[in-house]
């Protein structure tokens, strides 16, 4: 067992050493285009291993917050892979499919959990009512827009892709600044990715946002491609 675990501690590392790296020369290489589709692809599959192997070791350990911090990583790499498929869903050409059904179920049953977690220990960590609450105001926001009859607004598909690999990057960096990065004082350790990162996001969504409000198409804002498991059918 021992063996085991010194294995996926390192996997773990080696994973977010990756990504850790990977994500900025994803978001500095023009988007949609060829390096940024591979960037992003070694990204998300980085986050897959890393929080993967941080819930095994939280599970063995009993680390209920590291449990928690894996999840959130996880889910939000698997919104923002999942988004690049929803872009017919703007166009009221499909619905979602059964695994987006229950990825974000699952996501607000277990950031639900997170925030109760969180308030029965706020005097001693108050970080997972603020990881928690971010994700589940994501999951009750795409259970909303799941549940729409009418196509989506423009370039929401692409808000979420933005928002998803953005936050799991932010989780992964809060993941190492916490565990590495000593010297900074607790929650701060947690907490400086978010409050750093945040604003840019949404400064980056709003632009977005105005562009989409005059008229521009996302294909006018990044490189589209139709992802083909939710292409339209022939003749449409």
């Amino acid at each position: 067992m021992e063996t085991f675990l010194l294995a996926n501690r390192w996997i773990h590392i080696t994973a977010g050493f990756i990504g850790f790296f990977v994500a900025p020369a994803a978001l500095y290489v023009r988007k949609g285009g060829e390096a940024h589709r591979l960037w992003g692809r070694i990204f998300f599959w980085a986050m897959v291993v890393a929080g993967s192997t941080a819930i095994v070791s939280a599970v063995y350990h009993g680390l209920t917050f590291l449990l928690l911090t894996g999840i959130f990583s996880l889910y939000l790499a698997w919104f923002g892979y999942r988004s690049l498929y929803h872009k017919h869903l703007g166009r009221g050409e499909a619905r979602p499919a059964l695994a987006d059904w229950l990825g974000v179920g699952l996501g607000t049953v277990v950031f639900a959990g997170t925030v109760v977690y969180g308030l029965l220990h706020l005097r001693q960590n108050p970080v997972p009512v603020v990881f928690g609450g971010i994700g589940l105001m994501t999951t009750l926001r795409q259970l909303r827009s799941f549940r729409r009859i009418a196509p989506w607004p423009a370039g929401q598909w692409l808000h979420n892709h933005i928002s998803g690999f953005v936050g799991s990057y932010i989780a992964a960096v809060s993941a190492f600044s916490a565990t590495s990065l000593t010297f900074i004082p607790f929650p701060l350790n947690f907490l400086w990715p978010t409050l750093l990162m945040v604003p840019a996001l949404i400064w980056v969504q709003r632009r977005y946002k105005a562009k989409f409000a005059q008229g521009h198409r996302p294909a006018d804002v990044v490189e589209v491609r139709i992802q083909p498991e939710l292409a339209p059918p022939a003749g449409r």
